[in-house]
């Protein structure tokens, strides 16, 4: 994936879809400063699942410390965003 050219707000988009998809939302419904504990059917798998799948998409790997301060989409783009920054360089 041609990362060095990506924002934020794309980011978002795809963390959004990725989270959608995973607890069985429209991604329409998340918004960025969701809280994510607060989603109907969220619990600690499905956030599991959905971070492993947003790892195998940017091809990074999130601390555990990192995936257990998530609170919205915007904090899970964040940190993607940081460590897509670091791989590039």
């Amino acid at each position: 994936m041609g990362t060095s050219t990506i924002t934020l707000e794309e980011i978002i988009g795809t963390v959004a879809g990725l989270i959608a998809a995973e607890f069985g939302r429209d991604d329409g419904q998340l918004a960025p400063d969701l809280d994510l504990t607060a989603v109907e059917g969220a619990d600690s798998v499905k956030v599991l699942r959905a971070v492993a799948r947003i790892e195998r998409t940017y091809d990074i790997e999130l601390e555990d410390e990192q995936v257990f301060g998530f609170k919205t989409i915007r904090d899970v783009a964040t940190a993607v965003s940081g460590l897509i920054a670091e791989q590039d360089g």
